[in-house]
């Protein structure tokens, strides 16, 4: 794996985009029931194709919450034992399915800056008994997570969210062991977008 840097400015304002999003998965967190514009929910992990022998036994409250874009779990089978790193993890359903994939030897860290998905995330481990996952309050920019800590990372829709992606995959660089994988589904357009569209923060979240 080569080394990252992150020269790049970011387009938009960071904070204002931070703030934005908080503010939309702060309903996903709070209020499951409602409409979005992205779909949500265990009808979700079914389009998306996740292993019903693992999501069967996750309560519908600690499914409600989900709205990724992909199934990183598809890209390749985690083995037991392997210490995992979710990153933007939610109210922590992918956090549920990679504790069972690891076992009670593997670790899960799911890190996440939503107040109100970590402690919906922390209620619902603690309610399933999952004592190898630990949720912390952090950003992808700057992972509260040491020096080649992780076999793996794994991220479901929100590496497209952040405004400095370079330094975002810095971070993952630096949290993997050597020969550690990333796993990530993701929102991406190959066409080039204008600088307004660029700066407007709706269409990040839109």
């Amino acid at each position: 794996m080569n080394k990252i840097s992150s020269s790049a400015q970011p387009a938009v304002d960071a904070q204002a985009l931070r703030d934005e999003v908080k503010l939309k998965y702060r309903d996903v967190a709070t209020n499951p029931e409602q409409n979005f514009h992205f779909h949500t929910g265990r009808v979700l992990t079914q389009r998306l194709e996740y292993s019903e022998a693992i999501t069967s036994p996750i309560p519908e409250h600690a499914v409600e919450s989900f709205a990724g874009v992909g199934n990183p779990f598809s890209l390749r089978d985690l083995e037991l034992g392997e210490k995992v790193v979710d990153l933007g993890s939610g109210a922590g359903f992918d956090c549920f399915v990679a504790s069972a994939l690891v076992g009670d030897k593997g670790q899960v860290v799911g890190v996440d800056m939503t107040k109100e998905m970590l402690g919906k995330a922390r209620t619902l481990a603690a309610e399933m008994g999952l004592n190898n996952i630990e949720f912390r309050d952090g950003l992808l920019e700057k992972l509260p997570v040491e020096d080649g800590w992780a076999d793996v990372a794994i991220s479901n829709g929100v590496i497209n969210l952040c405004s400095d992606k370079e330094r975002v995959m810095a971070e993952i660089h630096r949290i993997l062991k050597p020969g550690g994988y990333l796993q990530f589904a993701d929102i991406a357009n190959s066409k080039p977008v204008p600088q307004a569209a660029i700066q407007n923060i709706d269409l990040w979240t839109a």
